[in-house]
């Protein structure tokens, strides 16, 4: 054989190791990015998507109001797995059908009535421990509900507190609110937060939003805020003590 043509050869064998190498590569590539592009549209179930009320509309209906207007249909869920009606975290995926969602996970928070004021009673029957609002997302008053990150200290001992909110504390204004937390004791340990969700429709005399003022006793001393609240577009639903899901507070 000329070396001419073992020049050609070990060339030709040289072309063929560099695209067969090209060839692996780009396999390689290809193998890594598919678990990436297959999990791209993949819903994050880690955290939730919405605040919702999650309630009944018409003929049982179930349905999620996400705001003072929007109200989402679930595709998935036809009945409340709630029983009554609540404020509710909820994750969920959109579908082509417009305001209609597919519901990856919903959990209820604590949803309660005001408290009417007993006076100097109020520290022995809706405690005075202290606790804090926290400034967060879900701390809103939206669709006829108060709704609140609160934080104060846990003992670790899986005691529930008893969080409330008082109206006519001060007779000189009706749409002042004072919250209330009773400890039951549990004073010690670390800070912790949790949900409590309280229906204000009943205390709307018309459509029109209403400034509001809600007072509570911090660790800090007393503070207050103000706050404007839209009743709900449906009818006023009083609500009945009714056990919720895993809760902190009661």
């Amino acid at each position: 054989m000329s070396m001419k043509k073992n020049e050609n050869l070990t060339l030709t064998r040289f072309f063929y190791a560099m695209y067969a190498l090209m060839g692996i590569t780009i396999l390689s590539l290809l193998l890594l990015c598919l678990p990436a592009c297959s999990n791209s549209h993949e819903p994050d179930l880690s955290s939730p998507t919405a605040l919702v009320t999650a309630c009944t509309q018409g003929d049982s209906v179930f349905i999620l109001q996400l705001d003072d207007s929007t109200t989402l249909y679930p595709s998935n869920i036809t009945r409340s797995p709630f029983g009554r009606e609540v404020r509710a975290l909820v994750n969920y995926s959109e579908t082509d059908i417009a305001n209609h969602v597919y519901i990856n996970w919903i959990d209820s928070i604590r949803t309660k009535n005001p408290m009417p004021t007993m006076g100097i009673q109020n520290d022995s029957l809706y405690g005075a421990d202290p606790i804090e609002i926290v400034h967060d997302w879900v701390t809103i008053a939206e669709d006829g509900y108060l709704t609140l990150r609160v934080r104060t200290l846990w003992g670790g001992t899986g005691k529930k507190h008893n969080i409330n909110l008082l109206m006519g504390t001060n007779p000189d204004n009706p749409f002042e609110l004072q919250l209330r937390h009773d400890a039951l004791g549990d004073v010690g340990g670390t800070m912790g937060d949790a949900l409590i969700a309280f229906n204000l429709n009943a205390l709307c005399p018309s459509a029109n939003p209403i400034k509001m003022t809600l007072k509570w006793q911090s660790f800090s001393g007393e503070k207050s805020v103000e706050f404007d609240l839209r009743p709900s577009s449906r009818r006023p639903v009083f609500l009945n003590r009714i056990p919720e899901m895993t809760s902190r507070v009661d």
